[in-house]
């Protein structure tokens, strides 16, 4: 049984305020039988909706024969455990939802490790809930009971694997950083988007890859890299993210920073965006939201909107074009738009380039070496010991070269020089 609760800080998006919840119970192996929806202007301490829900709730669910209510809202251990008083079945909210979806689809340790950190963040102050029918024995000198020193211990336990699986992760942090930052000199785009918004399948069309591809809610919790050659352009590491949602739990951004490291460190990044859905502007907005949670806002970023090909009312790409006109209209499952987008990267990429002549000894073979591997070369001239070199080069390498004895000027688009 769903139920979703619309406030005036969390309104219902959509036509159907159940669609995404329903996705994800289904993603997770549920059979939907009834939902209950309410409005309300604050919610209620004890129960979270009012009264009159809670009775048509308990009938849905005798009706029904459910054994679990799932809340598309987040609920305090408190509200849950009157809930399932009030209902005799389990109640879930939307964050363990999405966590228990992480927990069947995690299949590398790394990911393993920051689902299992991110499940026992959620659980170590709903430990209570689990006691309760110990809760007759009272504490205090001489009359702990065997409730409350299991409960101690429980969290005692949960507590030192806490701190355990941080300080593994923080060592696949640091490695994964070591990773990221040894392609510094590369060109690296991510995809990022909304989940289910079709990344995969654009991956496989960009590269040529055969990574998983599934019509579910978080397929892709591992980030996945893989060469991508540009026609007339070097080679660019294109990396396959982890979906993003609205309301992802707070829990999992902070476990999943290692596997996002590749969103931070990107050059650039392809939001990919799926125009078919009728609540696409408001997942931009989402992955806007958890972008800028990242520190990831400011990074050139190019919309994708992808699957094209499913849309019934081609006015309403229109209307997402017009709101971002740097957008880029293709179908991954088609190859439609693919060239467009191929474009629309190298344009950006090479806006991160600067023309210049550089000049330095001829003998300086550690700097020419550097530029024959890394820059454009479109001239080089000799003159006595100096050679000077007309080339293209990522801005950010130019430190690379800098030195007592090389010389660079910068040039405009006339082929003039701008700076000396």
């Amino acid at each position: 049984m769903l139920v979703s609760v619309a406030l005036p800080d969390r309104p219902w998006i959509g036509r159907d305020p159940l669609d995404e919840l329903r996705g994800l119970a289904t993603t997770a192996g549920a059979v939907i039988v009834g939902g209950v929806l309410q409005r309300r202007h604050n919610i209620i301490p004890s129960t979270y909706i009012g009264k009159g829900k809670l009775v048509e709730l308990q009938e849905q669910v005798e009706a029904n024969d459910a054994n679990v209510v799932i809340f598309d809202n987040d609920l305090s251990p408190a509200q849950v455990r009157n809930l399932e008083k009030a209902t005799s079945v389990k109640v879930l909210d939307r964050s363990e939802l999405i966590l228990d979806i992480f927990a069947t689809r995690a299949r590398s340790m790394e990911s393993r490790l920051q689902v299992e950190l991110a499940q026992l963040e959620y659980s170590l102050p709903r430990l209570r809930k689990m006691w309760t029918h110990l809760s007759r024995y009272k504490g205090g000198i001489g009359l702990r009971g065997p409730g409350e020193t299991q409960l101690e211990e429980d969290r005692r336990l949960v507590g030192s694997r806490i701190r355990d699986l941080k300080q593994r992760l923080a060592e696949v942090q640091a490695r994964k950083e070591r990773e990221v930052r040894s392609r510094y000199e590369e060109h690296t785009v991510s995809l990022v988007g909304y989940t289910n918004a079709g990344k995969s399948t654009l991956m496989n069309r960009l590269t040529g890859a055969d990574v998983y591809v599934e019509d579910k809610l978080f397929s892709t919790l591992d980030t996945r890299t893989r060469q991508w050659h540009l026609k007339d352009w070097n080679r660019v590491l294109l990396s396959d993210t982890v979906g993003f949602i609205r309301d992802l739990p707070h829990h999992l951004i902070g476990s999943f920073k290692a596997t996002l490291e590749e969103t931070r460190q990107s050059r650039l990044l392809l939001h990919v965006v799926d125009a078919s859905n009728e609540n696409a502007e408001e997942q931009i907005q989402a992955v806007n939201r958890i972008l800028k949670e990242l520190d990831c806002h400011e990074k050139p970023s190019l919309l994708v909107l992808n699957k094209v090909d499913r849309v019934r009312d081609q006015s309403y790409v229109d209307v997402l074009m017009k709101h971002h006109p740097r957008a880029v209209a293709i179908s991954a499952a088609t190859g439609f738009g693919v060239d467009s987008l191929r474009d629309a990267v190298i344009e950006m990429l090479s806006s991160d380039f600067a023309e210049a002549e550089i000049e330095t000894g001829a003998a300086n073979g550690r700097v020419l070496a550097y530029l024959g591997a890394h820059a454009e070369i479109f001239r080089q001239e000799f003159q006595d010991s100096k050679v000077t070199l007309r080339c293209s080069i990522p801005r950010h390498l130019l430190h690379h070269i800098q030195a007592a004895d090389v010389q660079i000027r910068f040039l405009n688009f006339n082929g003039k020089r701008e700076t000396n």
